[in-house]
């Protein structure tokens, strides 16, 4: 039988169980030879010199190569059998900490054999986990490879296989790592054909080794330098078929065509100019020249319009929708929350004045109508709306998922902005551009780029720009951690500050991470950071509630002040009026979920205290510590947390105080979360699709593919002259990822 890469991976596992490829299937995605060959090492030990051993952790999975300096046999009374059972005693010595190894049998010719194997001065790879016995550490559970070892069992690899570098393979239970060698190891004999994706000239250009060397190299490499290039392969190859597809996709938008947005005589963008009571910046100027080149082509924006909390961004986004409205076309913000869509409505009729009152009496000649659709209203407040929407009268909607009803109709959608695009599903996003007749241009807002926005941005699927200064106005943010697992009484100077604060007539924020005990925010997750043992590091009801403190504050340290509650579970229109109370200074402190993250504008806001502060994320940490400080006082953010020091959530408070670049700290969250699934749905970051590459780490690679990708399909749009590569194109083309990816 002839053993392909499209062969089952069970012609290669040898006599292994039925199950074991059940296992490897299921937890590994491995089905075909061709997945196992792909299935590369995530680390190397060193055969030929003991392992250094740095501080062991009880528990903790450990891979080394030992050698054996202590062997003896005990005895022991067995009273179940009524009879002796065999201990075997072995030290295992490394360059750190030596370890005991304990075998146990019944019959005498067993530890014979054992320890005949285990003699003093053998040397080999051994496989547990460290735990501790009166003081002295030990490996519990192991599984070894042994040098030279001529009675090795024959489920494990053969000991010719081991070379100066041992590969140490992702796992799945009930796997070990040599299964895996082993049988990688007779496949790479045994398959002879091995697909070359890359063209000769584009590994000549960029160095990279064939296909054959690398897969021999990432698997059995001689030394660390092979194990290098063959990585180098492999991650230019997975950067360029992933830039393949985004080229192609990006020219066949462009074919597909859009409606140029010129601005025709421009009066409605040119007196709103007019009216401001400022000037613009220059970032907000530049940028507003590039929006506008970009909406007067025949192919879809699609730019990314990155600015701090703050600076801007909105009266950009405006300004390009008003450029729209004089193209004839109309425009739609779509908003995360009711209270954010509230927000932009507010403040965007309250900038255009009467030039949001098209076709109403007192309007001005130029104006249009500004309309809001939110999944609260009834069928009789949006029924007026809707029909303004799909007639024309209406230019500009801000809304929420509303806006992705199929019922929601527009004479000529021709902008769609996206505002905290990381709220929402790239699914979500396609509904509302699909409403238009031809693609709508494409304007994506957020203050901290989650990682799948920067991957998408390294990768080149979005043009990038930039509102790096802040319009006047704007004052510092002091952010400090408050570490309550090592002083635990700092809580009252947080109290305290809260009360200065608001005795200088200024307002403070207090973000809870819970309504209730046991209710989250609407869009919540439920995820607590781990321990090591995957238990989490606080039970969910001991997480702050608004409902519980709200009454804690009102009846302790801040009593005497004003103290409200703003959750998602409240009806809208007190949702609504408690928003308004706190802006007009009625309320003296807001204790509130996430749903002050985006949008709320409080000037005389100067203090956040954000509460169990681990359990917020880098992006809305620095989104929410956006709300203070936006009235020219300077603002206090306060993030109290239990995380140990240490700790990944640790690490995170202590990036997020240490600055306020929102890019900054998106690579700080990338490192932490990974890439999310770049060419697909995953907007949260924990799983990636990427098997080789990183983002921040391989940017070079990524650009260099990108520039690669760009000069093949200029002169071989159907890749023709390399069917391997174009092979890979289409599978990833046509997988259901490249269906979100269409979506994005």
């Amino acid at each position: 039988m002839v053993i392909d890469l499209d062969s089952p991976v069970a012609t290669v596992l040898g006599d292994a169980k039925k199950n074991k490829v059940d296992k490897i299937g299921q937890g590994l995605g491995i089905v075909t030879v061709g997945d196992l060959l792909h299935h590369h090492p995530r680390r190397y030990v060193k055969t030929g010199e003991l392992t250094e051993l740095g501080q062991l952790r009880e528990g903790e999975q450990l891979v080394l190569v030992g050698e054996i300096v202590k062997s003896r046999v005990a005895t022991f009374g067995d009273k179940r059998r009524g009879g002796l059972s065999y201990r075997l005693e072995v030290v295992l010595r490394t360059d750190g900490p030596s370890l005991t190894m304990s075998f146990f049998a019944k019959q005498k010719h067993v530890v014979d054999w054992q320890e005949r194997r285990l003699a003093v001065g053998r040397r080999g790879i051994f496989v547990g986990k460290a735990g501790t016995f009166r003081g002295q550490w030990q490996l519990t559970n192991p599984d070894m490879v042994l040098f030279g070892d001529s009675d090795a069992d024959t489920a494990q690899l053969s000991v010719d296989a081991i070379g100066e570098l041992y590969p140490i393979y992702p796992l799945t239970a009930g796997v070990e790592s040599w299964d895996l060698q082993r049988a990688i190891t007779f496949a790479r004999t045994i398959v002879e054909e091995i697909p070359e994706l890359l063209p000769e000239d584009v590994r000549r250009a960029h160095g990279l080794v064939d296909a054959r060397t690398a897969l021999d190299w990432i698997h059995a490499p001689a030394d660390y330098g092979q194990v290098t290039r063959a990585q180098q392969r492999y991650r230019f190859e997975e950067a360029l078929v992933t830039q393949l597809v985004l080229g192609r996709r990006r020219r066949a938008v462009r074919a597909l065509g859009a409606r140029p947005r010129a601005g025709a005589d421009g009066s409605l963008l040119a007196a709103f100019d007019a009216r401001l009571p400022f000037t613009l910046t220059a970032g907000q100027v530049e940028i507003g020249a590039q929006i506008e080149q970009d909406l007067a082509q025949d192919h879809p924006m699609n730019r990314l319009l990155q600015g701090e909390v703050g600076s801007g961004k909105t009266l950009v986004a405006l300004r390009a929708m008003l450029r729209v409205v004089d193209s004839g076309g109309q425009a739609a913000l779509l908003a995360p929350t009711e209270v954010l869509a509230q927000q932009h409505h507010r403040s965007i009729t309250a900038m255009l004045g009467d030039l949001a009152s098209g076709g109403m009496l007192g309007g001005a000649p130029e104006a249009t109508a500004v309309e809001l659709l939110t999944g609260s209203m009834t069928k009789a407040q949006r029924t007026a709306p809707m029909s303004r929407l799909a007639s024309g009268e209406a230019g500009i909607v801000v809304g929420t998922h509303a806006l992705l009803e199929d019922k929601v109709q527009f004479a000529d959608l021709g902008l769609v902005v996206v505002d905290e695009q990381h709220r929402f599903g790239v699914e979500q996003r396609a509904a509302l551009t699909d409403k238009a007749g031809s693609p709508p241009h494409v304007l994506v807002m957020t203050a901290t780029p989650i990682p799948r926005t920067v991957a998408m941005t390294v990768f080149g699927d979005l043009e990038t720009s930039t509102l790096s200064e802040l319009p006047a106005g704007r004052a510092p943010i002091q952010t400090n951690v408050v570490p309550l697992a090592e002083h635990p009484g700092w809580v009252q100077r947080v109290w305290e500050r809260v009360r200065e604060e608001v005795g200088k007539g200024h307002q403070a924020y207090v973000v809870c991470p819970r309504i209730s005990g046991d209710v989250l925010e609407q869009g919540e997750s439920d995820q607590l950071d781990l321990d090591g043992a995957g238990h989490p590091l606080r039970p969910p009801g001991a997480l702050s509630a608004v409902e519980d403190v709200v009454a804690e504050l009102s009846a302790g340290p801040l009593a005497g002040l004003r103290v409200a509650a703003l959750h998602g579970k409240l009806p809208p229109d007190e949702k609504d009026r408690v928003m308004r109370s706190f802006a007009a200074g009625e309320v003296d402190v807001l204790v509130a979920t996430t749903v002050i993250e985006v949008g709320v504008d409080v000037a005389n806001a100067t203090a956040m205290v954000l509460l169990d502060a681990e359990r917020f994320g880098v992006s809305q940490l620095h989104q929410l510590r956006g709300r203070v400080g936006r009235g020219g006082h300077p603002g206090l953010c306060l993030l109290v947390s239990q995380a140990e020091p240490g700790s990944a959530a640790r690490e995170r408070l202590d990036a997020v105080a240490a600055t306020t670049d929102g890019f900054e700290l998106s690579r700080v969250d990338l490192e932490q979360r990974r890439e999310g699934d770049v060419l697909g749905k995953s907007q949260s970051g924990y799983r990636s699709s990427l098997q080789n590459l990183r983002v921040l780490r391989d940017e070079e690679t990524i650009l260099a593919a990108r520039q690669a990708a760009t000069d093949l399909l200029d002169a071989d749009p159907e890749l023709a002259t390399a069917p391997a590569l174009a092979a890979a194109v289409a599978e990833m083309e046509e997988s259901a990822q490249s269906d979100y990816l269409e979506k994005s």
